[in-house]
Order: structure tokens, then sequence, then C-alpha cells
């Protein structure tokens, strides 16, 4: 009878034990998270017309771009989150609308769209499915504007000086709803979808102007590791 007693002790302290690191191993206060995936970025254009002495109405739109993700995420709390992304920069191709719309692909830039979000995660640490909700500041950086030869015969025609133009950067915020599926103790898998607020202005070297309002959203996937 001791001896069974015994088994039961030290059975219930071994339990006890694997209840406790399995505890600290789920995504808790004072833990790092990093996974890999992908994002595709998708922008809802709404344009303004390019300054004379373009077309009238000439207006642009811009194409989307799917590029791969590094993700980190620290456990501020057990359900308070910072979280940051490192990636390559999108690509995304710009073509004429409105009065120029059918003209071609007018160009191509570059932008990295940075974001911290602070996150709440519902539900306890341990639990399989966690939503959440994030939000937080965005720094929109554009970067490699290329115009194309089309751009200059509607922009610039007849002087053979090619056009160029810029794109200014601009600081917003995002918002951010997300699942994360816990796998195991230290796996996990997360979807999200993002929506940024972002308007900015498009400068020509041939001095015309054009102000855009590209309000993008992102749908993330990836697969991480708790540290």
């Amino acid at each position: 009878m001791k001896v069974r007693v015994k088994n039961v002790v030290k059975m219930l302290v071994l339990a006890g034990v694997f209840g406790a690191a399995s505890s600290a191993s789920a995504q808790s206060a004072g833990q790092w998270t990093a996974s890999v995936g992908v994002n595709k970025i998708t922008p809802h254009v709404e344009s303004g017309y390019i300054s004379a002495p373009a077309l009238p109405k000439s207006q642009g739109d811009v194409s989307g771009d799917t590029q791969p993700v590094l993700v980190f995420a620290y456990g501020v709390t057990d359900n308070i989150s910072l979280e940051g992304a490192l990636g390559t920069p999108y690509k995304h191709k710009i073509y004429g609308a409105g009065a120029i719309a059918g003209t071609g692909q007018l160009g191509t830039v570059e932008a990295l769209p940075p974001t911290l979000f602070f996150q709440y995660r519902f539900f306890e640490p341990s639990s399989m499915i966690r939503p959440y909700i994030g939000f937080g500041p965005t720094y929109a950086r554009f970067q490699k504007a290329t115009g194309s030869g089309q751009m200059t015969a509607l922009t610039n025609p007849g002087t053979g000086v090619p056009t160029t133009f810029k794109i200014d950067n601009k600081f917003t915020y995002s918002g951010q709803v997300g699942v994360a599926v816990n796998f195991s103790e230290r796996w996990f898998a997360s979807a999200a979808y993002i929506k940024t607020k972002l308007s900015t202005d498009v400068h020509f070297s041939s001095g015309q102007n054009q102000h855009m309002k590209l309000d993008p959203s992102s749908v993330m996937v990836s697969v991480g590791y708790k540290f």
C-alpha cells in the first residue's frame, strides 16, 4: 500500500513538472517567437488626376505584389504582444487609368512598409487557437522609382527628355486581425489580415504632380517557433 502511495506521489510530482514546462513554453509573457511566411499586398487605388499639361483626367493604378517575410513577436504579458516583420521590398507596377487607361505600364516602384503592431491575444497562452487583433504605426518608404518610355510620351511629349518620378514617404497606421494555431508546445501557424491607411503624392520631373490614395490590404500566412 505504501509503495502504491509513493508511486502515485511520484506521478503527481512528474505531472506537475511537465505541466509547468508546458505552461512556460506556451506563447506567454517574456517569450519570443519567430516565424517565416509570405505576405501579399494589394493596393486599393483612388487616383487623383495628373496635373497639366497632361491629358485631362489622366489617372494611375498600382499592382499588388507578394514577398517572403520574417516575423518576430515578444510577449509583454500573456495577452499583450509586440510584433514586427522584416522582408524584401515589394515591387509594384504602375499603369495608366482614367483618360490614359490601356496605355500600358508607365513605371515601377519598390515599397517597404515596416509596421510595429501592439497586439491583444485572446484566450489563455496554452490554448490551441488564439485569435488576435493589432494596431500600430507604419512607415511607407518608396524607392527605385523608374519611369517607362510610355510615361515620357504622356507627360513630356516631343522633348526626348525621359520623365522620372518620386513618391513621398509617409508615416501612417495599420490595423490587424488574425489567428494563431498552436500545433505543439513550440510550433504554431498564423494567418492575418492587415489594412493600412495610406495617401501620398507623386512628383514628376516634368513638373506635374498627382495625389494617390492607396489604402493597401495585406494577407499574411506564416509558420513559427516559440523560444
